[in-house]
């Protein structure tokens, strides 16, 4: 009987550390991950304006930078990038959600178990 309740008693005392270990890499992963938006932001954003910068170079070999159809080229290809931008923000937020939302679910399950086997 002794051993049972010692046993036990070790088990609860490790779960609780292993829920507490769970949220820090939680938490160590949510800053990571934002890390990486934002690095992820940066790179498209210099290769869309690599798009543009060649597509305006392509324009002034053919002599149709100050044309019409070339700025509305060009302003369509901004538009287009800048929704490509947008939209990948919105996903990684929803992502970033998700897991928020995931881990919390984790916690209160965890925590629940704790108060039932008290």
């Amino acid at each position: 009987m002794k051993k049972t309740i010692i046993a036990v008693s070790a088990l609860l005392l490790a779960s609780s550390a292993f829920a507490a270990t769970t949220h820090a890499t939680d938490e160590t992963v949510a800053n990571a991950q934002a890390g990486a938006n934002t690095a992820k932001e940066k790179l498209h954003q210099a290769q869309h304006q690599g798009e543009e910068q060649k597509l305006k170079a392509k324009h002034a070999v053919e002599g149709k930078s100050d044309s019409t159809s070339s700025k509305v080229s060009e302003g369509a290809q901004k538009g287009w990038n800048k929704t490509k931008e947008g939209t990948e923000k919105g996903w990684d937020a929803t992502k970033e959600g998700t897991t928020k939302g995931w881990n919390k679910t984790k916690e209160g399950a965890s925590d629940l178990k704790k108060k039932v086997t008290e």
